[in-house]
């Protein structure tokens, strides 16, 4: 980007989604990790000494150093809170992983500090820069389906990697299920539906454990659609697997992974539905698995004329790798956040706004799921 200054960062922890985050963030030019305090795991170490940070320093000493620009935060998400208002108060920029804390009013609160001193402050909530994020959300808005109807996004989880131990399990570190991993989901269904608000919500904790290990709630759009959404952590790795369904009055749209890289089309539409289909998902694979005689292209449903040509089944990114899509994504959240860090002018897709709402939702959900009981004895 032309005129884009140089940005050192200063990584708080490096682990998991952290170490894989940093270093695609410093594939991007005049992008340097500068320093990185509270880790000592060795493979962080090693991917200090890979980029020539040599030492692990206290957190209060590299917020001091005058050569830190940005801190990214990648550290259980009960410490994102002071850590990011000790990054804001040094007076530098904070990136933080999913999700920015774990109460609405911290997040409310560190993005007033954060506004107070014109501060970039963001959550790690890459969904909105996926281009299947465009595409639905024309899909919604140019109606070639008819209006939406119902959602859902159904995560079935692997927790092969989490032993019992694992600070994820424990609510006063995590913030649960919905906070802690729902946040990017309630923020991509803002981003394409607008404000929701969250009207039932129920948990299931692990017999024998106590643990919480499967969420679910809905949350009704403006319109009055409503999308469930499930997250749980009870499948063996070989069978992680994630899927978003959306209603329409004309089909139904299928998105498959968690950060979505397939689409499956399949409905009843007229010659310029289909026209406006392949415009939108340009290259996309278009069966017609149906035609429609003059005598049958006559239907309705809720109570409304309706009028099809053909049965269509289109799909779209069919061969996409995952993980490679996820290092795209990374890179242009990083981008966009420095963009705006050298033009306050620049029009942001992930705001402190958006980082914000989506822990309100969250912690929405996971209230409402907690029995009052539970509260009491916690």
């Amino acid at each position: 980007m032309k005129n884009r200054p140089g940005v050192r960062i200063g990584a708080i922890g490096a682990g998991g989604f952290g170490l894989f985050a940093l270093q695609h963030f410093l594939q991007l030019p005049g992008v340097a990790l500068a320093g990185l305090a509270c880790t000592h795991r060795e493979a962080a170490l090693a991917m200090g000494r890979r980029f020539g940070i040599e030492k692990v320093e206290p957190l209060e000493e590299m917020l001091a150093r005058s050569d830190i620009d940005l801190v990214y935060i990648s550290t259980p998400p009960f410490l994102h809170y002071e850590q990011a208002l000790a990054a804001l108060r040094a007076g530098k920029h904070v990136l933080c992983e999913k999700p920015l804390a774990t109460s609405a009013a911290q997040a409310e609160a560190l993005k007033a500090e954060a506004r107070r001193r014109g501060l970039l402050l963001v959550a790690n909530l890459v969904q909105r820069y996926n281009p299947l994020f465009d595409q639905i959300r024309r899909l919604i808005k140019a109606k070639p389906l008819g209006e939406f109807l119902h959602g859902y996004f159904e995560n079935y989880a692997s927790d092969q990697g989490l032993p019992p131990g694992h600070w994820f399990w424990d609510r006063s570190k995590s913030g649960g299920i919905f906070i802690e991993h729902g946040v990017h989901f309630f923020d991509l269904f803002e981003g394409w539906l607008g404000p929701g608000e969250v009207e039932a919500a129920q948990r299931t904790l692990r017999p024998g454990s106590g643990v919480e290990e499967q969420v679910q709630c809905v949350v009704r759009y403006a319109g009055g659609a409503c999308v469930n959404f499930y997250h749980g952590f009870t499948q063996p790795g070989c069978l992680d697997r994630q899927e978003f369904r959306l209603l329409f009055e004309r089909g139904d749209v299928l998105l498959e992974e968690w950060i979505p890289v397939r689409v499956r089309i399949r409905g009843a539409v007229d010659e310029a539905q289909t026209r406006q289909l392949m415009e939108i998902f340009s290259g996309a694979r278009l069966d017609v698995t149906r035609v429609f005689p003059p005598s049958e292209r006559k239907a309705s449903g809720r109570h409304k004329p309706l009028e099809f040509y053909q049965m269509i089944d289109l799909r779209w990114g069919e061969g996409t790798n995952k993980m490679t899509r996820y290092g795209e994504l990374l890179r242009a959240l990083f981008e966009d956040q420095l963009a705006w860090i050298a033009d306050r002018s620049h029009p942001r897709r992930i705001t402190e706004e958006h980082s914000a709402r989506s822990v309100a939702v969250a912690c929405r959900a996971a209230e409402i799921a907690t029995p009052k009981l539970e509260k009491t004895s916690q």
